[in-house]
């Protein structure tokens, strides 16, 4: 288990939509580890300025009522610090900085909000991020490892039977990736039957095969996103279904993957939260329609995503409203 403390430092964040192209996208080394520079930092280094530093540094701060109400917002003003769950290595939703900053991306932007909203002005800086694969996320909400998990997380009926979820914050779909040389040759679902397929395991893109490729080749599942990738790129798959906003990741970190056709099956992120910390789920979906009714998710959105894809923001999806 990998825990990074991000105190001061790059706050820009680069993200995708789902379901929309992307254009202008720079595709940069993995070996690096940057993503497309949506100039979080001046020429001197120095953090300041950006739209989307002024996004997070202008969020919502909870009320000290509220706070008070819920013994889960309670623990954590007390200890001055929330501790999320997910990862730093997703080129577009959560990317650890080079420089020392903090991470970048559409759910690192989310967490520096709810930092904020829970701690008050400078709260977005204290956050402790702790890595979490598709098969210890629960586990660790469960055991109280993490006070919350954001990381791409799609709600599903049998996660909400152990954790709950607050939101979806963001809709993302099950979607394919291949080698960029078959990119004209799959297009959807109905073009990898008797292909040899990858997914990570205990995701859900192993129901989305099941439901939706008919008489497909072998199925393999691996631990992570980076083994699926590698098992991709190395040509003992033949293709990658997973959700898109991952996906996108690994095309914008590297032009030897690409993504394919559109999302085929709907994937509602949301924020896992434990079932025992009393108060979370009702204070974070509060949180996250205050970030919409204010107009902070919009505005999230045209500083990252309106960077990279073409188009208005879409209408934010409604805390909530869960799958059933």
């Amino acid at each position: 288990m990998t825990r990074t403390s991000f105190r001061p430092g790059r706050r820009a964040v680069v993200a995708a939509a789902a379901a929309l192209p992307l254009i202008g996208l720079t595709a940069c080394s993995t070996d690096t580890g940057e993503g497309p520079d949506l100039g979080a930092e001046g020429e001197d280094g120095e953090e300041g300025g950006s739209p989307l530093a002024d996004v997070i540094a202008s969020g919502p701060v909870a009320a000290e009522d509220a706070i008070a109400a819920s013994p889960w917002a309670t623990a954590i003003k007390e200890k001055d610090q929330l501790i999320r769950g997910g990862t730093v290595a997703n080129q577009v939703f959560s990317l650890a900085s080079t420089s020392g900053g903090q991470p970048t991306g559409f759910d690192a932007g989310i967490t520096q909000l709810l930092a904020r909203y829970l701690l008050g002005e400078g709260g977005e800086e204290k956050v402790e991020y702790i890595d979490t694969t598709v098969e210890t996320r629960e586990t660790m909400v469960q055991n109280d490892t993490v006070d919350c998990v954001i990381a791409t997380y799609s709600i599903t009926p049998e996660r909400l039977e152990v954790i709950d979820f607050a939101g979806p914050y963001y809709l993302s779909g099950t979607a394919i990736q291949v080698r960029a040389e078959d990119k004209d040759s799959i297009s959807g679902p109905e073009d990898l039957s008797g292909l040899n397929l990858v997914t990570q395991a205990n995701s859900t893109g192993i129901q989305a095969i099941e439901e939706h490729v008919t008489d497909p080749g072998e199925v393999t599942t691996l631990p992570d996103n980076e083994s699926c990738v590698a098992a991709l790129k190395q040509g003992r798959v033949d293709a990658y279904v997973l959700d898109q906003g991952v996906l996108l990741g690994n095309s914008a970190a590297d032009p030897e993957v690409v993504v394919v056709g559109e999302p085929f099956v709907d994937d509602p992120y949301g924020i896992g939260l434990s079932k025992e910390s009393e108060g979370a789920l009702d204070l974070v979906n509060t949180f996250l329609q205050e970030i919409i009714d204010s107009g902070t998710w919009d505005a999230l959105w045209a500083a990252t995503v309106g960077e990279v894809v073409d188009g208005e923001a879409p209408e934010p999806p409604v805390p909530g409203d869960l799958p059933a």
